[in-house]
């Protein structure tokens, strides 16, 4: 069963912090809150645990990972950027959005799109979340977590642990927001598209 983990959701404990860190960085997967729900993690490059979440997700090969980062520099590192993409995501982080691109070198390949070289993006708004990736000081692969069958993220930390517990091996306790997922916006064909509608707003792609 998964370590239950409560972190303050405002001023997180460092020695809390620091041992998910150790955690991810030994191969483990969690599940943590953000701004938009839950969402299962492992560390950028780790197969086992890419394969691990695509078998609780249940979703293909062709499914998009989102890379967290801290800021908008570390984003700027695992994707590209073009100077319209670069104001509107300036415009929209922290926040609600994930953002489709094509990835750089730095991506390991596992990851990306298998045809399209694309990666999803974003920057979270979330002190648990952010002290995690300062702590990290690289981005965190995750995907929403959004049971099979199911539209909604889940929201609630106790639920998550007991319905999967047995499959990963963290799950911190955390508010979340509870506008739903992320707004998908695919940029990686040089304009923006929503290809998702979710908590972030869209009345600017209209």
């Amino acid at each position: 069963m998964a370590r239950y983990v409560e972190i303050h959701p405002e001023n997180p404990q460092s020695r809390l912090i620091s041992m998910v860190a150790d955690r991810l960085r030994s191969g483990e997967v969690i599940a943590f809150p953000t701004d938009s729900g839950y969402a299962i993690g492992c560390r950028l490059g780790n197969k086992e645990g890419l394969d691990r979440i695509r078998a609780i997700r249940r979703v293909s090969a062709k499914h998009h990972f989102t890379m967290l980062c801290s800021d908008f520099a570390q984003l700027g590192q695992f994707v590209i950027v073009g100077n319209a993409q670069f104001r509107l995501i300036k415009q929209l982080t922290p926040g609600p959005y994930t953002f489709i691109l094509k990835g750089t070198k730095e991506v390991p390949r596992m990851t990306l799109h298998p045809k399209k070289n694309t990666v999803g993006v974003r920057i979270p708004d979330h002190a648990i979340t952010q002290a995690l990736l300062a702590e990290l000081g690289e981005p965190l692969l995750s995907s929403t977590l959004i049971l099979p069958d199911e539209e909604e993220p889940m929201t609630d930390g106790w639920d998550v642990n007991e319905t999967l517990g047995h499959a990963l091996d963290i799950v911190i306790e955390g508010p979340v927001g509870t506008e739903g997922a992320t707004t998908v916006v695919d940029m990686s064909d040089g304009f923006a598209e929503v290809a998702r509608v979710g908590a972030g707003s869209t009345e600017m792609f209209e």
